[in-house]
């Protein structure tokens, strides 16, 4: 799906974080957005998730459809977390399945949505291990199966890599290229790294001073 970002503003208290961003992803694009830390890119991406609102100004479209007042939850939207955000009591098993459960997914559809989702990324062995005793590589794969179970519209992906060791990170970029190649997925990547900006992207947008 294609995702459309008109004129898109956003302040905390009076600092402008966000000025008057114009964005437009097509189907299937792997857009990487590059820029320093703290120059909004995760704002921004928190924006089109619904996880912040939109009071300064506005629009969110996805297929045309204005999204920027829909719940989380309404939007088709995945987004993979910089820390992961994985549930630290829960296995493997539970914190990819653990959306599908609260929206009341039979069973049955949970159990199939989750066996595609861990041979596609080749996690089948640590469906029973919790996520401190994993490594920073596949904590990553179960982030990623946690967002590729609910079979997303577009992936966020919040420097989802810079908590791994150089070698470990040239070898998921591999890995999410060829996920990208598989899904013809819509894929918006935050990242610093100008190196990661260019193995990745089928296209690179700057961001400076949250403009």
């Amino acid at each position: 799906m294609s995702l459309l970002i008109r004129n898109l503003n956003k302040s905390f208290d009076m600092f402008q974080v966000l000025k008057n961003i114009n964005l437009e992803i097509d189907l299937g694009e792997f857009l990487v957005l590059l820029g320093p830390s703290g120059c909004g890119k995760s704002t921004l991406l928190n924006c089109v998730a619904g996880l912040e609102t939109i009071e300064d100004g506005g629009r969110i479209l996805i297929n045309d459809m204005d999204v920027t007042n829909l719940a989380p939850k309404d939007r088709k939207i995945a987004m993979v977390f910089q820390s992961y955000a994985l549930y630290p009591t829960m296995n493997v098993r539970k914190n990819i399945t653990f959306g599908l459960r609260c929206r009341g997914i039979s069973k049955a559809e949970i159990e199939d949505s989750l066996r595609k989702t861990v041979e596609l990324l080749q996690i089948e062995n640590l469906l029973d291990r919790k996520p401190a005793t994993l490594s920073g590589g596949q904590r990553q794969r179960v982030a990623m199966g946690r967002a590729l179970v609910h079979k997303p519209a577009i992936f966020l992906l919040d420097e989802p890599m810079s908590n791994l060791d150089a070698k470990l990170r040239t070898e998921m970029r591999v890995e999410l290229k060829n996920l990208h190649r598989l899904l013809n997925a819509t894929i918006v990547f935050v990242t610093h790294d100008q190196v990661e900006a260019m193995s990745l992207a089928t296209r690179i947008a700057v961001l400076n001073q949250g403009a």
